[in-house]
């Protein structure tokens, strides 16, 4: 029962993880549209696809065993972010293409030593340890990353900037990853994605409570507008007033 348990939610994981790895394609459909990075950064899909890459070497059987589907939903990850940091490279202006292709460079060096280290210095408990490591540090980091975003929201109190479905995924992927990693009593699994799991759920709170604020900022500036229709109208008729008791 355990077992199919655990299954059942790598596989659900799989499913809201792929979901938010192909959220940014409209950004990037508009990037290829206006052939231009415009104010976008790079840093992001190279932390995404570095992680990608931790999370899918620490899934292989011969560094931790029954964390197969950690692999694929990864190792699908990374082929995505690697696109996505390809077209970045191809429209973005030679100051951000040269900052892009340094952290695209140091990616890839850090993941190889991390592969090489892991698999020539290492062996079995030694080397989960290490991989361990470091891909929960990674994952917290991504995790982490929509905090600037909270904060704009709280200041704003305004969502629009916080997408409700990339919110909610965020949070469904995390928990399904953390009921994963303690059903497989992995803590380089559920630790991270309980981080995952609560910075999701702090997300949704802010959008039940900041969800109508939009509507209402709409609807102020819509009455300004009317009530400054309204003034110019008004002017224009006493000026016309005037103009025929001339």
């Amino acid at each position: 029962m355990m077992k199919v348990a655990h299954f059942v939610f790598g596989i659900f994981g799989n499913a809201t993880a792929l979901f938010l790895f192909l959220s940014p394609i409209v950004t990037f459909w508009r990037i290829i549209k206006h052939k231009s990075t415009e104010d976008f950064s790079g840093i992001p899909y190279n932390m995404t696809l570095l992680n990608c890459f931790l999370s899918a070497w620490y899934g292989l059987p011969f560094v931790s065993p029954n964390n197969l589907l950690v692999s694929t939903i990864n190792g699908t990850g990374m082929v995505i972010e690697l696109v996505y940091v390809m077209i970045f490279i191809v429209y973005a202006p030679r100051k951000q293409r040269i900052k892009t292709l340094a952290f695209f460079t140091m990616v890839v060096t850090v993941s190889a030593m991390v592969a090489l280290v892991s698999l020539f210095a290492l062996h079995s408990h030694a080397r989960k340890l290490f991989c361990g490591f470091a891909a929960a540090i990674f994952s917290v980091i991504m995790y982490g990353s929509p905090l600037s975003i909270m904060r704009l929201v709280i200041r704003t109190k305004s969502v629009e900037f916080m997408p409700f479905f990339l919110s909610l995924f965020s949070f469904l992927c995390g928990t399904s990853w953390f009921i994963f990693g303690l059903l497989g009593r992995d803590p380089f699994v559920a630790v991270p994605n309980g981080c995952g799991s609560a910075l999701g759920a702090v997300q949704l709170i802010l959008y039940a409570i900041y969800r109508n604020r939009k509507g209402a900022a709409a609807a102020a500036a819509k009455a300004g507008a009317v009530e400054m229709n309204g003034a110019e109208e008004t002017s224009k008729e006493g000026q016309k007033s005037v103009h025929d008791q001339v």
